[in-house]
């Protein structure tokens, strides 16, 4: 068969690095905290798998008791599942406010948050800190921009820190190693025919399959929460080889949730090029679908990833229009998230009721820096 498509990259053995990164995540679209919650367990699971525990700082700013957010659930998993590898810390008030209502307690809350950011970065104790919102923060002025920038500029080698949250200022992007924009995309059929429960995340930039990860902690955080079962399967197409960290991810996963996550991988281990594919591409791809569409039929999962049916749709190893139909029969109680880049948007994209474009601004490995296992891979 010689159908068009893309080139999608799949498993290859990369030299890891050892220095950790600095990432933003910034734009309007839904991933961002998804994302770092995403790499967060990539690093857990990596570490857990060689022996050498991963230990993480999840600081919340403007985030402050009394409300619940959508990533509680997803940082709730992560506790209950890996009790002494994650400290968490929530700043600010919930509610939202502007600029113009910025009070006292709000710059002291601020400073707080940062003088615990401070002293964790200097402590080497962690592997990953997550400073989520920090981006909006130095928007609205309520911590220096250049102290920031200068402390994280002077981060010790090893530590991974990831910036969250929308209005990122130009000095914080121009240290930054990595810097992804979620970029969201409207459309209308979902909007007028009330369609609900379909994510999408596509484009360049990285941040669509960590941000899956982050969506599989969410659910099962609100199991946990609710006192349910809520049960995930992760599908992956074109990752058929060995060595990608989304394995160790959700084998930790399922180590400590062995009930609750299923995981199904297709594809065969090569690079599938356009116009070069092969006929047991096309089986691979279907045998994965046909699950997915029994799984989606079936109501036992309450979340279903989909990873990588972008590029597989995108390559012409499966049919748009089935793939169109399972999705608009699919139970309202069943979340549906699908990622990976593709070059031709397929028919299935206007029934997303959330779709973030990925846009790479920035990518450390444009600088000839290796990726980082439990990370980028």
């Amino acid at each position: 068969m010689t159908r068009a498509g893309i080139g999608i990259q799949t498993a290859q053995i990369r030299p890891g690095r050892v220095s950790g990164q600095l990432h933003v995540y910034d734009g309007a679209g839904k991933g961002k905290s998804q994302a770092a919650l995403g790499v967060v367990l990539r690093s857990i699971g990596l570490g857990i798998a060689s022996a050498s525990p991963t230990r993480v700082l999840l600081l919340r700013f403007l985030k402050g008791p009394g409300r619940a957010y959508a990533e509680d659930a997803a940082i709730e998993a992560l506790q209950r599942g890996f009790p002494h590898l994650i400290d968490q810390v929530r700043t600010g008030r919930a509610e939202y406010f502007t600029a113009e209502q910025i009070t006292k307690f709000d710059r002291q809350e601020a400073q707080r948050g940062w003088d615990i950011a401070k002293g964790a970065i200097a402590s080497g104790l962690y592997s990953v800190i997550v400073l989520d919102e920090l981006n909006p923060v130095l928007d609205l002025g309520l911590l220096p921009v250049d102290e920031v920038v200068n402390t994280l500029r002077r981060k010790p080698e090893h530590l991974e820190i990831i910036a969250t949250g929308r209005g990122a200022p130009a000095q914080l992007l121009q240290i930054a190693d990595l810097h992804s924009e979620m970029r969201p995309l409207v459309h209308s059929t979902a909007q007028e025919q009330g369609i609900e429960g379909i994510e999408i995340y596509t484009g360049d930039g990285k941040g669509k399959s960590t941000s899956a990860l982050g969506k599989a902690l969410q659910a099962i955080g609100k199991g946990i929460s609710r006192d349910q079962s809520h049960r995930v399967l992760i599908l992956q197409w074109l990752k058929g080889g060995q060595g990608y960290t989304e394995d160790a991810a959700i084998a930790a996963l399922k180590e400590s949730y062995p009930h609750l996550v299923d995981h199904h991988r297709c594809g065969r281990d090569a690079i599938v090029w356009r116009g070069q594919q092969q006929e047991i591409d096309y089986i691979e791809a279907e045998r994965g679908w046909e699950i997915a569409r029994a799984a989606i039929a079936s109501g036992l999962y309450k979340t279903i990833i989909l990873d990588e049916l972008n590029p597989t749709v995108d390559l012409e190893l499966l049919p748009v229009e089935p793939i169109v139909q399972t999705l608009l029969r699919k139970p309202r109680t069943t979340e549906i998230i699908i990622t990976g880049r593709c070059k031709y948007p397929p028919a299935y994209f206007e029934l997303a009721s959330v779709h973030s474009e990925m846009i790479c601004h920035k990518h450390y490995a444009e600088k000839g820096v290796d990726l980082k296992r439990g990370v980028d891979f």
